[in-house]
């Protein structure tokens, strides 16, 4: 079976690319057709590994409950899926951590994101994880879920002391499209909610989407109701004088280079406002992956979500 150098040519090109195709049609964004945007917010073609990940997520949460006990279970809404859970340190007075789970806004619980409770509670520190709707439920507004997790945080600062937390050291974390929403929380008006301007005291946001616009252009566009006042109102890049709190971000060398650049971008945007900010590259991480680091104190994630409250050394 012969073999040109045109074949050769074309599979060194599909090599050089990571095995993905070249893009042929036209650019839609940046140097990106259609189909090279779609994949690059569709963590399936970058991540094959994705469902043994999530997978992972919910059984290294089950074997934390089991260690430390159920959680306690709050309501923060009327609506049956605004709750959240709570693992108590036994010190007194103690810090708070709340993670924002992601799921591309469609999936996700609480229950399987608590697989990074243990080392926080270890270190003394209140750790926190609300549930919300997702966008099939909220008919594709992003909107609602924002202002979830805003009440979220907000009866968690009006509620700390009940369970032995200090409302004064509320730090926030999220991953992927819970990094999107823990940054529109970063901007938020917190008078409307009944909590300080500074109720966030410190920001870990890893692999997450900072501005909506080229994520409007890609194939998430069909089950999220994009508008310019949702793009607008939700990309926190735009919005950099409301941030008041340290900001740490993170993303991993194997992310798709979307998720890659949206952190470059907002990091490179956080220095040039004069925004506390730090800049974490997970090397040989892909989008799922990298998240797990926050289980393991000496994690790159996870040491850093520790420092930033001050509860290991830097």
């Amino acid at each position: 079976m012969g073999y040109s150098r045109r074949a050769a040519v074309a599979g060194l090109g599909a090599l050089l690319a990571g095995g993905r195709a070249l893009a042929q049609g036209p650019k839609v964004w940046l140097d990106m057709d259609q189909k090279a945007l779609d994949d690059a917010y569709d963590q399936a073609v970058y991540a094959p590994n994705m469902q043994q990940i999530v997978g992972r997520y919910a059984t290294n949460s089950e074997a934390v409950r089991a260690r430390l006990g159920p959680p306690q279970r709050h309501t923060y809404g009327s609506n049956a899926i605004e709750a959240l859970d709570v693992f108590t340190t036994r010190a007194s007075n103690a810090p708070i951590h709340v993670f924002i789970h992601g799921g591309a806004w469609r999936t996700g619980l609480a229950k399987n994101y608590c697989f990074a409770a243990e080392p926080f509670v270890i270190a003394g520190a209140h750790y926190v994880v609300p549930d919300f709707a997702n966008v099939t439920e909220t008919g594709g507004d992003l909107l609602p879920m924002a202002e979830q997790v805003r009440r979220a945080i907000a009866w968690v600062h009006q509620n700390a002391r009940s369970f032995g937390g200090d409302p004064a050291r509320i730090h926030l974390s999220g991953h992927s499209s819970g990094a999107h929403l823990a940054g529109a929380a970063l901007i938020t008006d917190w008078n409307a909610f009944g909590a300080p301007p500074d109720v966030i005291k410190g920001a870990l946001l890893c692999s997450g989407l900072y501005d909506l616009k080229p994520v409007r252009l890609s194939a998430r566009s069909n089950y999220v109701k994009f508008t310019d006042a949702v793009e607008d109102a939700l990309s926190t890049q735009r919005h950099l004088t409301r941030i008041s709190c340290p900001v740490v971000l993170a993303y991993g060398t194997k992310e798709t280079p979307e998720f890659q650049r949206q952190t470059r971008d907002f990091a490179a945007a956080l220095d040039k406002a004069g925004k506390p900010m730090q800049l974490l590259v997970a090397d040989g991480y892909n989008h799922l992956e990298i998240i797990e680091t926050m289980a393991n104190p000496y994690g790159l994630i996870g040491r850093a979500a520790l420092a930033q409250m001050k509860l290991v050394d830097a």
